[in-house]
C-alpha cells in the first residue's frame, strides 16, 4: 500500500510540474520575408491576432520573427500560417500569390529564393 501511495504522489507531482511547464511561455524564431516598416506592422499584427501569442517582433534588417506564445494554445506552425495568410512567406508557409500581389509595392519582396524568404535590401 505504501508503494502505491508513493507512486501516486510521484505521478501527481510529475503532472503538476508538466502543467507548470506548459503554462510557461515558449519562444521561437523563424525567417519571414518582408522589406519595410509597413511589412513589420502587418506581420506582427497577423501573429498577435492568434490566441496564445503573447508577443511577436519582426526585425526588418535580419528578417527574423521572434514569437512568445502559450504552447497550450498555439504553435509556431500556426503563427507561420497566419503570417503567410497576411502575404508574407515564412520558412514553413508560403503566402498565396493572390494575397502577395495585393501587398503595396514597397512590401513585395523577392520570392525567387525558394522555400526560405530571400534577403531583400531595405528601401
Amino acid at each position: 500500500m505504501k508503494k502505491i501511495f508513493s507512486f501516486f504522489i510521484a505521478a501527481l507531482s510529475l503532472f503538476s510540474v508538466s502543467r507548470v511547464l506548459a503554462q510557461t511561455p515558449q519562444t521561437d524564431s523563424f525567417k519571414v520575408a518582408g522589406n519595410c516598416n509597413m511589412c513589420k506592422k502587418r506581420i506582427e499584427k497577423a501573429a498577435t491576432a492568434i490566441p496564445g501569442v503573447k508577443q511577436a517582433v519582426w526585425d526588418v534588417n535580419t528578417k527574423m520573427m521572434t514569437v512568445t506564445y502559450d504552447a497550450a494554445k498555439t504553435a509556431p506552425a500556426a503563427v507561420q500560417k497566419q503570417v503567410a495568410a497576411a502575404g508574407h512567406d515564412t520558412e514553413k508557409a508560403k503566402a498565396a500569390d493572390a494575397v502577395y500581389s495585393q501587398l503595396p509595392g514597397c512590401c513585395r519582396y523577392d520570392r525567387n529564393g525558394g522555400d526560405t524568404p530571400a534577403a531583400h535590401p531595405h528601401h
